[in-house]
């Protein structure tokens, strides 16, 4: 045992050094490339309407997405919303700035602490949501490529069949149960805390999946916005640049504040695409810089806001 928390302690020590190692050179290597001066020079040609047009589009995607947990989660939740937007917007805080992903960790925390919720079922919840999300993000990304690489008679019916992914999960999930039953391994373990996450009654399926790709078509579309205004690239070029920043975003290896990670998966969407690269790299710092200040607006917010009402636990079976 003690060896065990020992090797977990080195692991924890050394995510968070190279976490910090990845931060410092980018910093040091975007000053020597650029300097911080010229990268930041774009802010001044941002007019203050459209810029607080995009931070409260922003607000309002955090509102999205602590009205699908609120959904998800109901009756544990119920007659809690402003709770669980609080909740929500604690939760990006620490998702957005602390590295390795473990910002992950303050949901079940804080869904246990506000509403009594268990972790055995706010962790499988997290992690279908989670997938919906990755589902939907690389929908948009490839909706965006496919329309410039690939003919119709292709591109149309791939996507269709990765839209059915979802639910084919949803509905084979006794199958995909019984197929993982008594498998050992990481693979197998994932994949039944990921069946477990499922919701049990279709209507919460379908909806999670609308709020899911509500919440991320105004989340891009703020996303594209901003990039355009620091590089006036076509939207349908700027898309697969910010799917691929999110995405880099939820690597593994994610740096402080997703520093240097971020604005790489950036720049591997928009590298296939012939782009000027020093110009999209600005903008994509800058961008990332709109993200983590809407993200400490976000959790200021939420420190403004009531904490949870105390309540009789609500069986959540």
């Amino acid at each position: 045992m003690r060896a065990g928390t020992a090797r977990g302690e080195a692991m924890r020590l050394w995510r968070w050094a190279l976490a910090l190692f990845i931060f410092v050179a980018f910093v040091a290597w975007l000053e020597h490339m650029i300097g911080w001066r010229r990268l930041l020079m774009p802010w001044l040609s941002l007019s203050l309407p459209d810029l607080l047009a995009a931070l409260g589009l922003m607000l309002l995607t955090y509102g999205l997405r602590a009205l699908r947990i609120y959904d998800y989660f109901s009756p544990a939740l119920q007659g809690q919303f402003i709770a669980t937007l609080r909740l929500t917007l604690l939760h990006n805080f620490f998702n957005n700035l602390l590295p390795m992903r473990t910002g992950e960790a303050a949901f079940p925390v804080l869904m246990r602490r506000y509403f009594d919720v268990p972790v055995s079922r706010s962790v499988p919840s997290l992690l279908w949501l989670r997938v919906l999300d990755l589902h939907v993000l690389l929908t948009f990304g490839w909706s965006a490529l496919s329309q410039r690489y690939l003919p119709d008679a292709l591109g149309g019916p791939l996507l269709a069949l990765w839209l059915l992914v979802p639910a084919a999960m949803f509905f084979a999930r006794a199958w995909l149960g019984a197929r993982l039953a008594g498998r050992d391994g990481r693979f197998a373990t994932l994949a039944r805390t990921l069946l477990a996450g499922l919701p049990e009654r279709p209507a919460l399926f379908w909806r999670a999946w609308f709020w899911t790709g509500v919440n991320w078509a105004v989340k891009l579309a703020v996303m594209v916005f901003i990039f355009t205004r620091f590089d006036p690239l076509p939207w349908l070029v700027t898309l697969p640049g910010v799917v691929g920043g999110e995405l880099g975003s939820v690597l593994p290896v994610h740096g402080v504040a997703g520093v240097g990670t971020y604005e790489a998966g950036v720049m591997a969407g928009l590298a296939p695409q012939g782009v000027a690269l020093k110009a999209a790299l600005v903008a994509a710092v800058n961008l990332h810089l709109f993200i983590l200040g809407a993200t400490v607006l976000g959790a200021g917010l939420a420190r403004l806001l009531p904490k949870p009402v105390p309540r009789e636990p609500v069986a959540t079976d």
